[in-house]
């Protein structure tokens, strides 16, 4: 049959090219026009680009695509989703601690802010100002809340470790020498006063840090 001619015809030409335009596809199928182009691409499994307007086509063949569902070749970049619209909202949804802009960018290799306002004031995604930027979360309760106590908890152990200095690590080495079997606990209160002030999360870090092993902040000793 013509049908089973043209899409044998079409599937050729991506095993062959991987990568084409619409106008290729519109010359193997026998200069028919773009509406019978689509109707001879719906008939078999193809993503379109979702950066250079659309422009590029390729057989979806699952193994090609990452972890998160994308795949690149000399600058074209394709999606599991298809558009970049549902590719940025499925990266929102499934981000465990919300996601940025800027790691979205980094993830998609262009700028999405235009498809992220699009999808919030279309009430697709939430999200929340968060020091100085926006994070964008699900549209779940359940899943935004959970979004954002990862997100704050990141936040906060960020904002540790940009506050622990030399002197603080130093500190904070010289007392567990001169206190080996202090529990982590009683190793905190020894620090108390100290100027800037040495927390338990900077205690924490600093313990992770250098890879001195210990049973755990609620009781039990520093192992030397």
């Amino acid at each position: 049959m013509p049908t089973t001619r043209s899409t044998e015809k079409l599937i050729a030409l991506f095993h062959q090219k991987m990568v084409v335009d619409l106008p290729a596809i519109q010359r193997i199928l026998g200069d028919v026009s773009i509406q019978t182009a689509f109707r001879y691409l719906k008939l078999i499994p193809y993503r379109r680009s979702y950066n250079h307007n659309g422009r590029y086509y390729t057989l979806y063949d699952a193994s090609r695509f990452d972890r998160e569902g994308l795949w690149s070749i000399k600058g074209i970049h394709f999606s599991v989703d298809g558009s970049l619209k549902h590719t940025v909202r499925r990266l929102v949804y499934e981000a465990s601690a919300g996601a940025t802009h800027r790691e979205l960018h980094q993830k998609l290799q262009l700028r999405v802010q235009n498809t992220l306002l699009d999808l919030w004031r279309n009430a697709e995604i939430c999200r929340e100002a968060l020091t100085g930027f926006y994070v964008y979360l699900h549209t779940v309760d359940a899943v935004r809340e959970a979004q954002l106590s990862k997100r704050r908890k990141q936040l906060e152990i960020q904002q540790a470790h940009a506050e622990i200095t030399d002197a603080i690590v130093i500190e904070v080495l010289l007392t567990l020498i001169r206190y080996p079997e202090a529990p982590f606990a009683g190793l905190v209160r020894r620090l108390q006063g100290h100027s800037p002030p040495i927390t338990a999360g900077h205690v924490r870090i600093i313990l992770d840090r250098y890879n001195l092993d210990k049973f755990g902040e609620k009781g039990g000793r520093i192992k030397r």
